[in-house]
């Protein structure tokens, strides 16, 4: 017998019955009583479904969306008992922070002998050494053949190379924190590489701060900003009001940092409260900011009904922006039906574009009533000899210091830009430069609550599809081109 499935169960339109302005006649009296009668979890609801047997893992309530477990089997019987019900699969999306390159790590055997090459990483600024930090090393950067590793607490990585190998033709060294990354290239090989890093110096501007400069502590006052992220940590730059954690099994009032790092990073972009120079600030420090959390501790997949129930959470605690620095390759039904009940309920959604290399957009983002957000850099800004030298790519702007980063996916879907090359930003422990379209939508997210609380008579009008449609129209006229084409910024960047 085919083991037991996840599925979510969906009404007719959106994720609740009673939806604001979703509204089913009273022929859908059953229905109603069907979704309640399974709103429990972990109870198995043979009658409601006639045979079928269905158990309820998580619900966001009585008359909404439902995670279940069943067999491929009943999902028919299930659909013929109760046809306006929406099955659909459990799907999971990954955090968009810029992938790494990859390597296919050399062994030794008889026809490929290897030498252990030692790399010392330490810091430019005083000779320390740098633990933590990954280094990956390409003996033969096309065919992603190489070595890599960890530096150890004497910023020691031990990598094994292919023996015959006369230089490492790409090296990268990504730190954790405080540092940025280095890119080598053509070095020779020997028994020991040392390689200095540079610290992040706080008093000089990355491409965020290029853009925007410094806001003051009030701006983006009277705006409520969501992250549904990897969780917001505690860090002394960050002020958040609250939030849930919606990961099926956990605390819901974990919503802090799952380990990840990332929803710090993207938090400190839209809010962080540092003080110029010692700190790090973003470009809305006054907004109330909320995290929800939707990956688990140690995970990097979130799924759908997680961001589902992080988003009706975040509607109705009143957030009027939620940010979404994740994605995946498929449509999703379940996703699509949270983001068309914001839009309805007044909140507007800002989704990362995803970082396959000028791959299609990656859904959410390629929803229609999201906002989409592709990732630019603009040289000079981070060292010439950083890993963030690697993502300048055409096209160029009309400055031709501006750059779309290489790794961001680009398409007829994308709305606006933002900086997401090496932008510094708030971590567990400190701070660190990172790249991703998961760096650029937080940027055009803050972007947008400085605009909307400048600009207050969006906010100021009823929770409702007019309502967000009116924070989109803002917004989007905002935007200025910078040169790049449609395909690759939309209408823009927010200026």
């Amino acid at each position: 017998m085919p083991a037991p499935q996840r599925y979510i169960l969906l009404p007719p339109l959106g994720v609740r019955l009673a939806s604001e302005g979703i509204r089913l006649a009273r022929r859908a009296l059953p229905l109603e009583h069907f979704m309640a009668a399974i709103a429990r979890p972990r109870q198995l609801a043979r009658r409601a479904v006639e045979g079928a047997a269905v158990t309820v893992l998580d619900s966001i309530h009585a008359d909404g969306a439902k995670l279940v477990e069943m067999r491929p089997g009943d999902v028919l019987k299930l659909r013929s008992a109760q046809p306006g019900v929406r099955v659909v699969p459990e799907m999971f999306y990954r955090s968009l922070r810029a992938p790494r390159p990859q390597v296919h790590t050399v062994t030794a055997t008889a026809a490929r002998k290897t030498v252990t090459v030692i790399l010392r990483v330490s810091s430019r600024a005083d000779g320390k050494p740098v633990a933590g930090a990954d280094v990956i090393a390409f003996t033969n950067y096309e065919a992603s053949e190489g070595g890599q590793g960890r530096t150890d607490a004497a910023g020691k990585a031990r990598l094994r190379l292919r023996s015959t190998a006369a230089k490492i033709e790409r090296l990268f060294v990504f730190p954790a924190r405080g540092f940025w990354g280095a890119l080598g290239r053509n070095l020779a090989v020997k028994a020991e590489i040392e390689i200095a890093l540079a610290p992040i110096d706080l008093g000089e501007p990355d491409a965020l701060r290029h853009f925007y400069g410094a806001a003051s502590l009030a701006i983006g006052r009277a705006v409520t900003v969501g992250i549904i992220d990897t969780g917001v940590g505690d860090h002394p730059d960050l002020a958040v009001a609250g939030g849930a954690n919606t990961v099926q099994g956990e605390k819901e009032s974990d919503w802090r940092d799952n380990g990840a790092g990332h929803g710090t990073h993207v938090a400190g972009i839209v809010a962080g409260r540092g003080a110029s120079g010692r700190g790090m600030r973003g470009l809305a420090p006054g907004v109330r900011l909320r995290s929800y959390r939707v990956f688990g501790k140690g995970d990097d997949g979130a799924s759908n009904f997680s961001i589902l129930k992080a988003l009706d959470r975040a509607v109705a605690d009143g957030c009027d922006l939620v940010n979404m620095s994740l994605g995946g390759p498929d449509r999703d039904e379940a996703t699509r039906s949270a983001i068309l009940d914001a839009r309805a309920q007044g909140t507007l959604v800002i989704c990362a574009a995803g970082n396959d290399g000028r791959g299609p957009v990656n859904y959410p983002g390629a929803e229609q009533l999201a906002v989409a957000v592709s990732a630019m850099g603009r040289k000079g800004t981070f060292p010439a000899d950083s890993t963030h030298a690697a993502e300048i790519m055409a096209p160029y702007g009309r400055d031709r210091a501006n750059f779309v980063a290489g790794f961001s996916n680009v398409g007829p879907e994308i709305d606006l830009t933002g900086p997401g090359v090496a932008i510094v930003s708030t971590v567990p422990g400190g701070y660190a430069a990172w790249d991703g379209t998961s760096m650029a939508c937080p940027a055009v997210t803050g972007a947008a609550a400085a605009l909307l609380a400048r600009e207050r008579r969006a906010l100021r009008m009823v929770r409702s599809q007019a309502r967000s449609d009116e924070m989109a129209r803002i917004v989007y006229a905002a935007a200025a081109t910078l040169g790049f084409g449609p395909k690759f910024e939309g209408r823009g960047m927010l200026r």
